[in-house]
């Protein structure tokens, strides 16, 4: 009998891991909070968290859930991927780092690019940048994200749900990336030493 390798944080952790998961896009009948953003919404944020963070394994498996929910709910089709590729690229950039005059001018340049991704899904673009700017705390993001949120969800209750799942599936995906990163590398500098079953 072969037995499976333990995961190098071993599998409390990974059981963990994966409880977090079904936490952030299943939910737990009676435990979790209902989901305000669509299990689509949220596996969208996921994967351009994914890109932001360059992490391959979770950039696949996210794309393919991606790819198993349009298909079941029959959305329109949309180059979804190129899309969310390039929010990311816009997202990647640091308002605090831009003089006041680059900041306007990224934030006109992001609001129109927002505008072609809300044709695609309505609300989709605020909800990756307020993502972003909770991952790297990036309060100029969040502010601007924030402000386009709140005008789309004038109800408290669906407000605080949408920040709340937004938020779950930063902090999941923040774990889960930087695992899913390093494991590999910490792997390698183990074997090196010849340190057994990783």
């Amino acid at each position: 009998m072969i037995r499976p390798k333990t995961p190098l944080l071993g599998w409390p952790f990974n059981d963990v891991l994966n409880e977090l998961h079904q936490i952030v896009f299943e939910g737990v009948p009676g435990e979790t909070d209902p989901f305000e953003l669509t299990l689509l919404e949220r596996e969208y944020i996921a994967y351009v968290l994914a890109c932001y963070y360059d992490c391959g394994r979770c950039r696949d498996f996210h794309g393919r859930a991606i790819e198993r929910l349009r298909k079941k709910e029959k959305v329109p089709d949309w180059n979804w991927k190129d899309d969310l590729i390039s929010a990311t690229l816009f997202l990647h950039l640091d308002g605090r780092k831009l003089s006041a005059i680059e900041w306007e001018r990224w934030v006109s340049a992001w609001r129109g690019y927002a505008r072609r991704i809300d044709t695609r899904h309505q609300g989709l673009a605020c909800y990756l940048a307020y993502a972003i700017g909770i991952a790297r705390h990036d309060t100029y993001l969040m502010d601007l994200a924030f402000e386009s949120i709140s005008r789309a969800h004038p109800e408290n209750d669906r407000l605080r749900g949408v920040v709340r799942d937004i938020d779950s599936v930063v902090i999941f995906m923040k774990a889960a990336t930087s695992k899913n990163r390093s494991d590999p590398k910490i792997v390698d500098h183990l074997k090196s030493r010849g340190v057994p079953d990783v």
